[in-house]
């Protein structure tokens, strides 16, 4: 199973077979060429030099300049053809992954580490690269140079050939003993540079809680153990091939050596000529590249072993929440949401809901409260299908959900998350990044209605004000409206405020309290709340307790039936009432 991974990587050449063969084409007549340059000087020996013919020394001198360009030419075009095939292929395979990471679940995403991800897409597909450049037209050079030096070697002289034959086949198998023991050691290597990856992502993006917390050092130290194992597994696999190419240059010289010993005494027989033995030798000495180069290629072949190993584990990876073949468009949405029997885990983990039936009506608002971990948030992430359902179903007008076509599904589901995520871009295409076609006055609209034109405008350079990485340029409040007008300008009928309310003041939470009165009006909408203010804005209650609902009602109902809502409204929500504090809680 070794090899085929390295088939594998090879299909991502069949696109541009054409220039590939091409490739081949001109390392072929490279070759050939340069295996008729030691022929040419067998001639200037024995039929100029020692037959003093200088026409003929002439006319063979100049055939050999004339191949020796003709070579340079050939191998010119074969090593631009061969980088510019395996740079499309690198530039197919790099796109291929980031498509995948697109269509892969939320399930896979909240276990993967973004550095390791990043690695694969980089330095992997770069070790991919390079083996479908060099590594492959080193084989095929080998391939070629190896079996037509073998058979003119045998014209020449039986013994000779003998001895190319034994030092070949000898240079061969210790290759292959360096790839076997080189490909674990290149898998730890590009391991450990996907955990580098991820210490040095993870320490760029929390900066400002290391410094709060004054643990640079502690986040040197962390990284400095990383980057120690990944300089020592690294020295371990140049340790070994230190050692592969200096044996292999000795094999070679004693091949030299014996040619040279054997050669001479057959010359000394007259069973061979002086310009024989010479391009004898000319032609053991080149095979000295290409057979020298063979440890390089084991090593690429070994790298690329488990560079493909990696990357075809993100490729292969089954999609947890896949589009069926047949699924049809969500077209002409009223709104209605039922959750049937819903059950839901992650992964191999206890179960987070258990039996929810809930039924939405068109344009109803509907508030989810509960202690943290009780499953609010998870279950408003299997409307759009961020997961699908462990068992139950859910149904949007009737429909599955797993019976529609995602894209189709996620149009008409406006969702603002507690944990807002901006791109480093203008404001303006941070609202629009929905839909890039809006003209400036459906994006202005959209900020007016969350509540942030104003803020924007006072800005010197208004929309176009460039947003910092993550939007942390910006307050927590800021970042949280314009995240709404993004939803807004969608306009969809669905629409899902994960404790979309938590970072803003109480000032601001007034201002987009009366913005989502209107915005809300005609839309279902699924409220996660901790904020007593945005659960009154719910025409019904859900309170969810252990992945299960408890109670229903309105915020007047339950407050009566002194139960398990009431205990939280106690707990958390009266002090929002009478002081008017925030109180933040997260699923």
């Amino acid at each position: 199973m070794r090899g085929w991974v390295l088939i594998r990587l090879l299909k991502f050449l069949w696109k541009y077979r054409g220039q590939f063969i091409l490739a081949c084409f001109c390392l072929l007549a490279a070759s050939g060429f340069g295996l008729a340059i030691p022929w040419l000087i067998k001639e200037v020996i024995d039929f100029g030099l020692r037959a003093g013919n200088p026409g003929y020394l002439l006319l063979s001198g100049g055939l050999v300049v004339l191949f020796s360009a003709a070579r340079g030419a050939f191998a010119y075009g074969q090593g631009y053809l061969s980088e510019a095939v395996s740079q499309r292929a690198a530039y197919d395979l790099r796109n291929a992954l980031f498509a995948k990471f697109q269509r892969l679940s939320f399930s896979f995403h909240d276990q993967a580490q973004t550095g390791q991800l990043m690695s694969r897409a980089t330095a992997d597909v770069e070790g991919v690269r390079i083996y479908l450049n060099v590594g492959i037209m080193r084989l095929l050079t080998v391939a070629v140079m190896v079996p037509a030096v073998l058979v003119l070697a045998v014209q020449a002289n039986i013994r000779l050939a003998l001895i190319l034959l034994v030092s070949v086949a000898a240079i061969g198998l210790w290759a292959v003993n360096i790839s076997s023991r080189l490909r674990p050691v290149w898998l730890r290597v590009q391991q450990a540079m996907g955990d580098l990856g991820t210490v040095l992502q993870e320490n760029l993006t929390g900066i400002r809680v290391v410094q709060a917390f004054c643990q640079e050092e502690a986040q040197q130290q962390l990284y400095d153990r990383y980057n120690r194992r990944l300089r020592e597994l690294s020295l371990r696999a140049s340790r070994i091939g230190a050692f592969h190419q200096p044996f292999l240059l000795f094999m070679l010289n004693l091949a030299v050596v014996t040619t040279l010993w054997v050669g001479g005494r057959e010359v000394m027989a007259g069973r061979l000529t002086l310009g024989e033995l010479v391009a004898f030798t000319q032609y053991l000495l080149m095979l000295f590249m290409p057979v020298r180069a063979l440890g390089w290629v084991m090593n690429i072949l070994a790298r690329a072993q488990s560079a493909g190993e990696r990357i075809f584990e993100i490729l292969d990876s089954v999609q947890e929440v896949p589009e069926k073949p047949d699924a049809v468009e969500l077209k002409k949405v009223r709104g209605e949401v039922v959750f049937e029997n819903v059950g839901f885990a992650y992964s191999d983990r206890a179960a987070v809901l258990r039996n929810v039936n809930l039924r939405v009506r068109p344009g109803e608002v509907v508030a989810l409260v509960g202690p943290t971990g009780s499953g609010k948030s998870t279950l408003v992430q299997l409307i759009p299908r961020f997961y699908d359902v462990t068992s139950g179903r859910v149904l949007i007008d009737g429909c599955d959900v797993r019976d529609l076509k995602l894209a189709s599904l996620r149009r008409n589901i406006g969702i603002v998350l507690q944990d807002t995520f901006l791109f480093a871009a203008t404001i303006r295409e941070n609202i629009a990044y929905g839909r890039p076609d809006a003209t400036d006055e459906e994006v202005i609209a959209a900020a007016k209605a969350a509540r942030i034109h104003d803020f924007i405008m006072s800005l010197p350079d208004g929309y176009n004000t460039w947003v910092g990485e993550r939007g942390l340029t910006l307050s927590g409040g800021q970042r949280q409206r314009i995240a709404m007008a993004r939803v807004l300008l969608l306009d969809p009928k669905i629409l899902i405020l994960d404790d979309a309310l938590s970072s803003v003041d109480v000032e601001t939470e007034a201002e987009i309290q009366a913005a989502l009165e209107t915005v809300m009006r005609g839309r279902t909408t699924f409220v996660v709340a901790h904020r007593l203010k945005t659960v009154r804005l719910a025409q019904r209650v859900v309170v969810m307790v252990g992945g299960e609902i408890v109670e229903e009602g309105t915020h007047e109902e339950l407050m009566a039936r002194a139960g398990f809502y009431r205990q939280i409204y106690e707990t958390q929500l009266r002090a929002q009432e009478d002081a008017g504090l925030l109180v933040r809680g997260d699923d």
